[in-house]
C-alpha cells in the first residue's frame, strides 16, 4: 500500500527535529512536502517493505499495518516525548508528534484527544501519551469510542493489555518511570501482538456496551 506523504507530514517529522523521513520505495511525496524536504535539507530514506524496522521484534510492521505511531504528552511528559519519539524514529517507525511543543503548562486532556483521534481515524497504528501518572490521560483517551487506552507501568502489563485486551494507546506515567524501563515497556508494547480468541468475545461485549451509548445519546 502506497503512503502519500503531505506538507503536514514533513512538517510534524520538522517539529521533532528528525533529519530523515523512512518511505518505502513505492511511497509518494506531494510537491509541497518536497518543497518542505528541500527547505530543511532533509533526508529521504527509501526501504524495502516490512523493512521499516531495524530489529526482529518490530519486523512484521509493514506500510500495510500503518508504521506511523502518533505521541503527545503535556508539560510534565514533554522531555520524555522527546526520547521516546527519537527511540521509535531510530526502529525506523514514522512517529506524528501531536503536542505538546514545549514546557509550559497544559491541559493533558488536549492533547490525549489529539493522540486518541489519530488513532480512531486510523492515520497511525498506535498512540502514546505521556502525562505525570500515566491516568489522567487514559481516562481522557477512553472517553472516546474505539480507544483502549492502557497506563503500564513494566513490561508485563504492555504484554497483557497488547495480548489481552489488543489495546491501541499506551499511556505513560513521567514521573512514575525511569527512562530505560519505559523504552522496554515501548519494546514489548509494539511487540506484542493480539491473541484473539476469547479475548475477542470479551472486546465485542466492551464494544456493544460503547454502542449502547452511542445510542442513548441520540435517544
Amino acid at each position: 500500500m502506497k503512503k502519500l506523504f503531505t506538507e503536514k507530514n514533513i512538517l510534524d517529522i520538522v517539529r521533532q527535529g528528525q533529519k530523515t523521513v523512512v518511505a518505502s520505495k513505492n511511497d509518494i511525496f506531494t510537491p509541497s512536502a518536497m518543497d518542505i524536504v528541500r527547505e530543511h535539507k532533509l533526508t529521504i530514506k527509501r526501504v524495502d517493505e516490512g523493512k521499516l524496522s531495524q530489529e526482529e521484534a518490530f519486523e512484521k510492521f509493514t506500510p500495510n499495518d500503518k508504521t506511523i505511531i502518533a505521541i503527545g504528552s503535556d508539560h510534565t511528559g514533554y522531555q520524555l516525548k522527546g526520547v521516546i519519539a527519537k527511540y521509535l524514529s531510530d526502529k525506523g517507525f514514522g512517529v506524528l508528534d501531536c503536542g505538546t511543543f514545549s514546557e509550559e503548562s497544559c491541559d493533558y486532556p488536549d492533547f490525549a484527544n489529539e493522540v486518541a483521534q489519530k488513532v480512531v481515524q486510523k492515520q497511525v497504528r498506535f498512540g502514546v501519551m505521556i502525562d505525570a501518572t500515566g491516568i489522567p490521560s487514559a481516562i481522557t483517551a477512553n472517553k472516546i469510542a474505539g480507544i483502549r487506552a492502557a497506563t503500564c507501568y513494566n513490561e508485563f502489563s504492555a504484554k497483557s493489555a497488547r495480548e489481552h485486551n489488543n489495546a491501541n494507546m499506551l499511556v505513560l506515567g513521567a514521573k512514575t518511570l525511569g527512562e530505560e524501563t519505559i523504552k522496554s515497556i515501548v519494546d514489548k508494547w509494539i511487540a506484542t501482538d493480539f491473541a484473539g480468541g476469547r479475548h475477542q468475545r470479551r472486546l465485542d461485549k466492551i464494544t456493544a456496551i460503547e454502542k449502547r451509548i452511542m445510542l442513548n445519546k441520540f435517544k
